[in-house]
């Protein structure tokens, strides 16, 4: 059930530790994956893993339907898109610009949903389909000095529910992971804050910060025959800190 063996799938953001985690998963699990991002510098070494890159900055309008269209068209087909990119810009709200508003609402929650929607169309032709989105702990709370960040999550959890609402009963499955506290680029300034890291630790069951590895699990569970039944559904991946 776990397996998916001829099945093709897109990673978003798979230049990023967590992203690069998720599609090593799919591949270890029988895909054939192709991948996207925006650092041509790890083109070689995507390639030498076996994934098929496709960079492009999807952040900008129109490009994250062209990089789906471009698997399809290069891998033949799809059957799972992972969409794994995202940004976060830190400052307290009254300093906050509407430039890094913009872009943060840009990156991370209307590309997710073009994304999304160019996939789907995909799947709706073909019958079948896994989309997975990737959540927040911030999806379930406030965070600080990361406003844009939150609401970008928030809004990406509310749009899987919506969009399994609607697709459901088309045979195609959206879900989301809600990742906790990762060891990634985007949470280095709080890993180098001792006394945001500490209090971090202390709130995590685990006693330790997530690694890309983790998410492998819940990446190919979304994505199998296993999760068929699975609709609509934020399945977090945190060190028990929501259990806290």
């Amino acid at each position: 059930m776990f397996r998916l063996d001829n099945k093709i799938a897109l990673v978003t953001g798979a230049t990023g530790s967590l992203g690069r985690g998720m599609a090593d998963a799919l591949r270890d699990a029988g895909a054939r994956v192709a991948v996207s991002g925006r650092s041509q510098a790890r083109a070689d070494d995507l390639a030498k893993a076996g994934f098929t890159f496709l960079p492009g900055d999807i952040s900008k309008p129109g490009d994250a339907s062209g990089v789906v269209a471009e698997a399809i068209r290069r891998m033949g087909g799809l059957d799972i898109i992972v969409i794994a990119h995202g940004i976060t810009r830190r400052a307290s709200v009254e300093e906050f610009t509407p430039a890094d508003w913009n872009d943060t609402i840009a990156t991370n929650l209307s590309s997710a949903f073009e994304c999304a929607q160019a996939a789907g169309r995909h799947f709706l032709a073909q019958g079948s389909g896994k989309i997975v989105f990737i959540a927040s702990m911030l999806s379930f709370s406030g965070g600080l000095r990361c406003s844009a960040y939150s609401a970008s999550k928030g809004g990406v959890a509310q749009l899987a529910k919506a969009l399994a609402n609607e697709w459901a009963p088309k045979g195609i499955n959206v879900n989301a992971i809600a990742p906790g506290y990762f060891e990634s680029n985007l949470t280095a300034a709080l890993q180098n804050d001792a006394t945001r890291n500490r209090q971090i630790l202390e709130r995590i069951p685990a006693g330790r910060w997530g690694r890309p590895a983790d998410l492998a699990g819940a990446a190919v569970f979304l994505s199998s025959a296993a999760s068929d039944y699975v609709h609509g559904t934020i399945l977090p991946v945190d060190g028990g800190w929501l259990a806290r």
